[in-house]
């Protein structure tokens, strides 16, 4: 690891990283991979959906290209990579995928010399360091919660107002979506990479001095506008340095999301649970959790050495940095490549006579904003199954994207009206204590979620439709009693399933779309589920006092729609690799 942050603005170089070099004709992939190639070729010809493009797949013979990006070889074996196989490989992908330029055609076997590297100890740093971000993004989320009961009290303000709190941290949310989304691709992802928990950490320190409720509001906006590009920025840096061979490993952080609501429940628990003063408390709290944002800020910057992503360097016709950095990954994953300028430029051409090889800043927007044209939208109804799946999808993100603040980001007022056995309401430290026992009974979700969906006749579906039923009959049951122990109960049921569900849904969305138009998809899934966040808080803000159940009543709703949705998904994808 790299100190003090020394680095960051240093280039790489392929001088830095002596004795990762092979020839071309002496490289072999990494044993995972070569064992999912494996498995892949095994099970091509065998489809379940029909889909146009897995008919294609098994027109395709033993031998040649592949559309998952596979040389074709004999099934004893992988024989050693020739310029002509790479090539005749490269392109069959680039078609496919909708962009044949030189930078595409290089950026493929960029993919493929990272597939052959496999996973090391890079990839493994670098998944925690990710999941800082999406440790963050719940830790904020669940924190602003929090702190609800204290902002009504010590400011005055009525339990249903405060609740717009939240919606100014969704305008954060949604914006630093959308402006790291698109900025990562013009100044980089290193730089998104550590600004968004840069953003968070300072904001939210701050935001523990807020002198008003308005203060608080925009502070927590601002910290949003950072925590906000966490997902999207974290997820797509992960995946570029990811082996498709290791792909669950992308489901597998969203373990993260749970821990940042125990952490945030926890850290509560103390400040929150009657131990200060009610202007005190919350403060504490939020200072605790903007140290700790920092930190995190810190160990990525000073502590870890992260390479630029090589298709941004490829962008910006730094060719040579691009392949110093796959020699990077070698290097600290202490393997070899067969990546060098010269195979780039056999495939691609020499960027010195070659006009496309990098892209400028407008047409980087521009193949941003293309995922949302039709020519990006309509493939993804191009048949039935896939149009059905598409929009029942989307439909559950809406659904599941509004039920979830509905209920989760509302919690700590739903609990602080319990009673005990007594008939008298339950004290602060009774609240957050049930809080913290609902977060820790919900972490196991998301771990038990990796296992059951490859279990056979369960799958995604089961497991996604299972979950979310659960999960909305539980929040109906919340609202019988305003017994504590059966509220604490329920909520933990409910947590515990809900994890579930969403470790599933996010495995499940990009698998289930094409790979050409799976950023579409993915992205509209995405922008959807945030919008619909956004307008929770306002729903609950709105709803009359007369009923303080309804907006448990409207998220069970919610879920339960999209549990009919999950029964009338028309493909599975258990057993499956992505296309």
């Amino acid at each position: 690891m790299m100190f003090l942050g020394l680095t960051f603005f240093e280039k790489d170089s392929v001088d830095q990283y002596p004795g990762v070099l092979v020839p071309l004709a002496q490289a072999s992939r990494h044993p995972t991979v070569a064992a999912e190639y494996a498995r892949r070729r095994s099970a091509e010809g065998r489809s379940e959906d029909g889909s146009p493009a897995e008919k294609k797949m098994e027109g395709k013979g033993s031998e040649g290209d592949g559309e998952d990006g596979v040389l074709r070889t004999s099934s004893a074996g992988y024989s050693p990579y020739t310029i002509e196989g790479l090539r005749a490989e490269v392109h069959e992908d680039a078609s496919s995928g909708g962009h044949d330029t030189a930078y595409d055609l290089k950026s493929k076997v960029i993919n493929k010399a990272i597939q052959d590297i496999g996973m090391g100890k890079y990839n493994w740093e670098l998944f925690v360091l990710c999941g800082f971000g999406w440790f963050a993004d719940n830790l904020w989320l669940q924190g602003v919660a929090l702190t609800l009961p204290s902002l009504q009290e010590e400011f005055g303000v009525a339990e249903t107002t405060v609740r717009y709190t939240t919606c100014s941290l969704f305008i954060g949310l949604c914006i630093g979506a959308s402006f790291w989304g698109i900025g990562s691709d013009i100044m980089g992802r290193r730089i998104a990479f550590n600004m968004t928990l840069f953003l968070a950490g300072v904001f939210g320190i701050a935001a523990g001095a807020a002198p008003s409720w308005i203060g608080a509001c925009a502070l927590f906006a601002a910290l949003g506008v950072g925590v906000g590009g966490n997902l999207p920025v974290d997820g797509a840096l992960f995946l570029e340095f990811l082996p498709n061979a290791s792909g669950g490993l992308l489901t597998l952080l969203s373990v993260w999301w749970p821990v940042g609501q125990l952490v945030a429940s926890l850290i509560a628990w103390g400040f929150l649970g009657g131990n200060y003063a009610v202007d005190e408390g919350w403060r504490y709290f939020v200072y605790t959790m903007g140290a700790m944002t920092f930190v995190m800020f810190l160990s990525r910057f000073v502590l870890f050495h992260l390479y630029e992503s090589p298709k941004f360097l490829l962008s910006r016709g730094r060719q040579a940095e691009a392949v110093a950095v796959v020699h990077g990954m070698a290097f600290k994953n202490k393997t070899t490549t067969w990546l060098t300028e010269e195979i780039l430029n056999e495939i691609g051409g020499d960027p010195a006579v070659v006009a496309d090889s990098t892209l400028s800043t407008k047409e980087i927007i521009r193949r941003k904003l293309s995922s949302f044209s039709s020519d990006r939208i309509g493939p993804l109804f191009a048949y039935k199954k896939l149009g059905w799946t598409t929009g029942l999808v989307w439909f559950c993100w809406v659904t599941i994207g509004m039920g979830y603040p509905l209920f989760n980001a509302f919690l700590p007022q739903y609990l602080a009206r319990g009673t005990n056995s007594s008939g008298q309401t339950i004290s602060s430290y009774e609240t957050y204590r049930n809080y913290a026992i609902t977060s820790v009974v919900g972490v196991p979700g998301s771990i038990i979620a990796c296992y059951t969906v490859d279990i056979k006749y369960i799958g995604r579906k089961g497991t996604m439709a299972f979950s979310t039923m659960m999960s909305g009959i539980f929040l109906f049951l919340f609202t019988i009693s305003a017994d504590s122990d059966y509220q604490l109960a329920f909520s933990s049921l409910e947590a515990f399933f809900q994890n579930i569900m969403y470790g599933v849904l996010y495995a499940y969305t990009p698998e289930v779309f094409p790979a050409p138009n799976r950023g579409t998809g993915t992205g509209i899934a995405s922008m959807l589920n945030r919008i619909a966040g956004l307008c929770a808080p306002i729903i609950a803000a709105n709803i009359p006092n007369a009923n303080p159940s309804a907006p448990v009543f409207v998220s069970g709703g919610l879920f339960l729609a999209a549990f009919v949705a999950m029964l009338c998904f028309p493909i599975e994808t258990r057993g499956k690799q992505m296309l």
